[in-house]
């Protein structure tokens, strides 16, 4: 590719080179993000960056856009067109005189895989597979999943690069040998040659433990092929390989018949398999005592103690006071009549119960439970129950668990339970929910050297062997030895549709599979929901390239609603979990790392997490969540203990530090109003087969039904409608071109646009602050006006450039506050490929008819935080970073009439005019 064609870097940081260049005439050549296959030629003159967009016609010949009734030029290639501008006079602002090339990348040190090996590793049979749930079915062979080439491999690439010639000229000059070729595969067969040795021996070893009649046909083999070169080589790695394939064949059938021939004699020594677990939950019962006043705890004298037992099955919960004389005092409330339940935010053990006494009366009781934890069990529990019993034929509330793990290229022990139930350190779960099944399994893996099917299957058997249910893959999708596997409860099988996979290749040069990401989108009734599993670079010092990886899979995988390409994944789902091998580090001294692990002191370590550090710059999962982190760094822990971490390795570059760490993360981005409660996030303490530990998570998310109204569709007398008065965006950009909005959301027929701003201006050369009036703006229709249906509706702004149609910023807007008679305002920040880029605010209002209003409590609502203890609602507003701060206070300065900036007189071709920043 010529020097000055930077495929697709960003508006942004075309800017910033050109910026950087600082000499006029300094040009580059970058893909237009708003059209595919067209170009945009950035041009710096004057401190300004001058913008041309280079699009193609029906015929794939390029032309630089013109003003209306100048000539067009049209050029086969962009080589020419960039050729005749590279000529004075010829209607640029002025001549492309000074490429400016790309950023060359720091030299890297090779980053394979966290293990010890000195070659990438070789991609599985299926370099990047993803499968229908039929096709994970029994019946499925495993000669049917798709397969992907290799590529060269390095000897195979040395030979053709040198060696080849040589053989051709001999060929050529008559020869019926290859003698190079000869030499490069015995070179390339040494290692197999011992490994093949090794494994032949092991297998006789095993072989004669099952049948003690059997000949030493590898001892015989060893001998007659010792000494042996060149040609004769090969030739002994054949055969044995031939001998590899027999004992593979034949030693299964030696063991299954002596294992047969041991079951029939000793069948009464055989342990019985252990009894299953009832389907049905057991009646749960919780210590608590009377949160009481000190008023009246001096009438009381002592606090008084209750047991509190859950009837799940039943649908009851047992209130009972023990008193003096022993005897004791209950009431039983149904499901029905517990009206709420009201955690306390400042003690965390503490929540209060609102019974119905009588019809439309309650009484409120404030419980002091052992732990936070138990608190958290018997919430779980009662939601439980109360969605048992509901009379809803569709769930308010599931629960999924995420688990990531990088296996370390070797298969798991036969017991990881503890993964999928939360075991282990940090926020772990209650032992009375712990066997309460998931509605969903997601489980993340790196460097996982099972087959694909064989890996789902093996969990499939995991999740029936402590659940009794028989989970239904939904998706699986792999690359390499990165893979993703979904699976649900049978009876949400039919309640998933729209189920999408992809992958992103991130390793050397972004064409090597063995880092990158994969991904599964699908919907859940009404709710979207996103997953991604990714495995970043490795090495201490590669945070910047891990920020990369992370910047090009957001804009690459190809994940959900088609219709929203102009939003990047963080958008697109009403949940999107992002986990796995992430590979961030903490930047301080091991020894210093060793001390505060021991001591359990996290908190030190975790201000010096990269991850952290990055986020708190706005450099990578902009607006992302996690939970407190409260469990030792997952890795680089000594195979087989959990006691000791190993920081040195072998390289052949020479010995590289892997310092402790948390490489291994689970972070969400829920839209605003929407519930999500994260019950678990920790590792496992007694799975050892790798140097990382397994991590999980478990949350508890509201979910919406495929809405059915009960008036059918909205006529125009009872329609509801969603309107603006204004909107004001400031964006981060030095160009002064006009502006338009678009519109989008499931709950419109197609996506709207908004005219053209009718009023700009600028206090800062790098921001611009646009507004729109009503005028200006579109009337939206939902195609349902149901109230219970738009509060769970969103709506998706992308603010998009006149002239490029490219989206400088976008984000999302609940409907459900804005819901009224009058005027609501909203306020939040624009973001674009993963960078904060302004903010918006404006002011709107959804009109719903009378006869639309009715509406229900959701289960998760039915949990509330007390709100007169924190002062503060849950879900408060993120911060806004400190760039938006200081033009947020610019927005609300008035300004001159007429005060805008128009764009100047443009040269005889259009182009954007951009201050450099």
């Amino acid at each position: 590719a010529p020097l000055w064609y930077h495929r697709d870097l960003s508006r942004a940081a075309a800017e910033e080179l050109l910026a950087r260049a600082g000499r006029d005439g300094s040009f580059l050549v970058r893909d237009s993000e708003s059209v595919a296959g067209a170009f945009a030629l950035c041009v710096l003159f004057q401190k300004h960056v001058h913008t041309y967009r280079i699009l193609p016609d029906e015929d794939d010949f390029l032309a630089v856009q013109t003003s209306q009734g100048v000539q067009v030029r049209r050029f086969k290639t962009l080589n020419e067109l960039i050729a005749l501008y590279l000529q004075p006079n010829q209607g640029l602002v002025c001549t492309l005189l000074f490429t400016v090339e790309k950023e060359k990348e720091n030299a890297e040190d090779r980053d394979y895989s966290d293990g010890e090996d000195e070659k990438p590793p070789l991609p599985p049979r299926s370099g990047s597979t993803s499968f229908s749930p039929a096709s994970l079915g029994p019946a499925t062979q495993d000669g049917a999943f798709e397969s992907a080439t290799n590529g060269l491999s390095t000897v195979s690439h040395e030979y053709l690069k040198g060696s080849y010639t040589l053989d051709l000229e001999a060929v050529k000059a008559g020869a019926s040998s290859l003698p190079h070729l000869n030499k490069t595969l015995v070179t390339s067969c040494k290692r197999l040659h011992s490994e093949v040795d090794k494994v032949l021996a092991g297998l006789e070893i095993l072989s004669k433990v099952f049948d003690q009649q059997s000949s030493p046909v590898v001892s015989r083999i060893l001998q007659q092929t010792a000494g042996q070169t060149g040609e004769q080589e090969l030739e002994s790695l054949v055969l044995k390989l031939s001998v590899l394939k027999d004992f593979l064949a034949s030693i299964e059938k030696k063991a299954l018949k002596a294992l047969q021939d041991m079951s029939s004699t000793a069948q009464s020594a055989l342990a019985q398999p252990s009894s299953r677990k009832a389907k049905s939950l057991p009646v749960q019962a919780f210590e608590v005592k009377l949160d009481v006043t000190l008023g009246d705890l001096t009438k009381i004298g002592k606090s008084q103690k209750f047991t509190l037992s859950v009837d799940v099955e039943g649908g009851k919960l047992v209130v009972l006071k023990k008193q003096k004389d022993s005897q004791e005092d209950w009431n039983t409330f149904t499901h029905d009549k517990i009206r709420q339940l009201i955690k306390s935010q400042r003690v965390q053990n503490k929540l209060g119960i609102v019974f119905e006494k009588e019809k439309d009366k309650t009484q409120r009781k404030d419980f002091v439970f052992v732990s936070a934890r138990k608190r958290e069990a018997f919430c779980q529990l009662l939601q439980l129950m109360k969605n048992k019993h509901s009379k809803q034929d569709e769930p308010d509330m599931i629960s999924v668990f995420i688990g990531t793990w990088n296996m370390g290229s070797v298969p798991p022990p036969k017991s990881i339970t503890s993964w999928f139930t939360s075991k282990g350190l940090g926020k772990t779960l209650d032992e009375v929910t712990v066997t309460i099944p998931h509605d969903i399994y997601v489980f993340g893996t790196q460097e996982n050297s099972m087959g694909d099917k064989e890996w789902v299957d093996f969990l499939r058997g995991v999740l029936k062997e402590f659940t009794e249910i028989e989970y239904r893959p939904i998706a699986m999708q792999a690359l390499w030895n990165i893979k993703i596997a979904v699976l649900v409860k049978p009876e949400h099988e039919n309640r998933i549709s729209h189920v999408s996979t992809s992958s992103v290749k991130t390793g050397i040069a972004n064409t090597l599979g063995n880092k990158g990401a994969v991904g599964v989108s699908f919907m859940f009734n009404g709710t979207s929901f996103g997953f991604v599993n990714c495995h970043l670079t490795s090495g201490n010092e590669k945070t910047a390239r891990r920020n990369q990886n992370y910047l090009d899979i957001l804009r690459l995988l190809s994940l959900g609603d088609k219709q929203l390409s102009s939003f990047d994944i963080s958008l697109r789902f009403t949940h999107l979990f992002w986990f796995g091998d992430l590979n961030y580090r903490l930047d301080m001294d091991i020894q210093e790392i060793l001390n505060y692990i021991n001591r359990k002191e996290f908190e030190p370590l975790l201000k010096v997490d990269q991850l952290n550090l990055e986020k708190e710059k706005h450099k990578v999962f902009l607006r992302f969540g996690e939970e407190e982190i409260t469990f030792p760094p997952t890795y680089r822990y000594e195979r087989g203990s959990r006691d000791t971490y190993v920081w040195h390795k072998q390289k052949p570059t020479g010995v590289r530090t892997n310092v402790p760490s948390w490489c291994d993360r689970i972070l969400w981005k829920s839209y605003p109003e929407t519930h999500i409660n994260c019950n678990s996030y920790g590792c496992t303490d007694d799975i050892t087969t790798s140097d990382h530990s397994p991590v999980f998570g478990a949350f508890e998310v509201g979910v919406t039904s495929q809405f059915v109204s009960k008036k059918g569709l909205s006529k125009a007398s009872d329609q509801a409608y969603i309107e603006f008065e204004s909107i004001e965006a400031i964006v981060k950009t030095a160009s002064r071109t006009k502006f338009f909005i678009e519109f989008y959301s499931t709950c419109l027929e197609e996506f709207k646009k908004s005219c053209e701003n009718d009023m700009q201006s600028s206090d800062n050369i790098n921001f611009l602050k646009v507004q729109w009036s009503s005028r200006q703006l579109p009337t939206l229709k939902p195609i349902l006006s149901e109230i219970e249906y738009l509060q769970d509706q969103h709506l998706l702004l992308t603010v998009k450039s006149v002239d490029g149609y490219e989206s400088y910023g976008e984000c999302v807007i609940a409907l459900k506050s804005m819901i009224g008679s009058t005027a609501q305002q909203f306020l939040t920040y624009l973001s674009h490929r993963g960078e904060e880029t302004g903010n918006i605010r404006g002011s709107m209002k959804v009109r719903v008819p009378a006869e639309r209003l009715g509406t229900r409590e959701r289960l998760y609502e039915w949990i509330s935080i007390d709100k007169d203890e924190t002062g503060a609602a849950k879900g408060k507003l993120l911060p806004v970073s400190r760039a938006s701060q200081e033009h947020i206070k610019s927005a609300g300065r008035k300004h001159p009439p007429g005060e805008t900036t128009a764009c100047p007189p443009g040269s005889r071709l259009t182009s954007q005019r951009s201050p450099a920043p």
